[in-house]
């Protein structure tokens, strides 16, 4: 792989682009509706409180429910819900409440979205935002979650959705 010193932000998403990570998406509902974004950036923060951790862009439009409704959900996709996380990620053409039109959805405790198919899935309030650069880093208690541990992951590697192979 070719060494990169100087990082703009187009070549940052490329190099993202080629890590392995889970594909979760990130909602939240206020009074006026659900919203949701794919969130290829989520982290655990501590196990004392349990905190999870979102980083969501500054011109995302569902920065706007999370803060107004101080809660999100984080759903961890299965294998073969590429076309949901292509829908939450923009690619599709489909906006708002309208991203929710495919699968079936449930909630938790907040109230927020939840993929009924979810590999995993934790329910936060939120605690703290911070802004970094064009970002901003919201983190949340875990006040809920779910797991279904026979479930595969979806994975995006190097640019495409695939399964985990566990062979």
């Amino acid at each position: 792989m070719p060494r990169q010193t100087e990082i703009d932000a187009a070549g940052f998403w490329k190099l993202l682009g080629a890590r392995p990570t889970a594909v979760p998406i990130v909602t939240a509902r206020d009074a006026e509706g659900p919203a949701g974004l794919l969130a290829l950036s989520t982290t655990h923060v501590s196990a004392a409180p349990p905190t999870m951790l979102v980083a969501i862009g500054e011109k995302t439009s569902a920065l706007k429910t999370v803060t107004a409704s101080g809660a999100f959900a984080i759903s961890y996709l299965p294998e073969g819900a590429g076309e949901i996380a292509d829908i939450f990620g923009g690619r599709r053409g489909v906006g708002g409440a309208d991203r929710f039109g495919e699968g079936q959805w449930t909630s938790l405790t907040t109230g927020s979205p939840v993929f009924a198919d979810a590999v995993l899935a934790f329910d936060c309030e939120v605690e703290r935002i911070f802004e970094h650069g064009t970002t901003h880093l919201v983190i949340g208690r875990i006040v809920d979650s779910l797991v279904e541990p026979a479930r595969k992951p979806l994975i995006f590697a190097a640019g495409r959705y695939s399964g985990l192979r566990t062979e």
